[in-house]
């Protein structure tokens, strides 16, 4: 609702062999934050791809999300070759002790906006994982809602390199 996009997307995501349920849902998650006609999943964690991209019609990235924790070289190659780059961080402690090692160099990239989503709400959307799975996400006066069948959550998330 925040961003007036009101669509229905049918999905199929390639999961990685290491991925887990938590790390595909917060992948997921990016898509809704970021749906676009344009937005795609690309080759991501194997590659030097984002997770999502969305390229104008030039085939320039017009944004460059990754999920997880990228060091300092993939973030100023991510900034240097998209107008916008997106980073989510999901794994707690894991995630601030990223942020105290990365945070400055972070912070010098204009086009750069890193948000961390707690442990404990991307721990629950990972049991909402299931193998055809329909999901509605509502973002609406900044909260962000997840719906799957019977279940309902309601995601906080702390953007790092500015206000929530």
């Amino acid at each position: 609702m925040d961003r007036r996009h009101f669509s229905a997307h049918s999905l199929t995501l390639a999961r990685h062999p290491s991925e887990t349920d938590e790390r595909l849902m917060v992948r997921l998650l990016a898509f809704a934050l970021h749906a676009h006609e344009l937005l795609q999943f690309a080759r991501g964690l194997a590659f030097d791809e984002p997770d999502l991209w969305r390229k104008d019609l030039t085939g320039a990235i017009d944004l460059w999300v990754t999920v997880g924790q990228p060091d300092e070289q993939q973030m100023r190659q991510a900034c240097g070759r998209a107008r916008q780059v997106m980073v989510y961080t999901y794994s707690g402690r894991s995630a601030e002790a990223w942020w105290q090692k990365s945070g400055a160099a972070a912070a010098r990239s204009k086009n750069l906006t890193v948000v961390d989503l707690t442990a404990e709400d991307t721990q629950v959307l990972a049991t909402l994982a299931k193998h055809g799975m329909q999901m509605q996400c509502f973002i609406q006066d900044g909260e962000i809602q997840v719906l799957s069948g019977a279940a309902t959550i309601s995601i906080g998330a702390i953007n790092r390199t500015g206000a929530r």
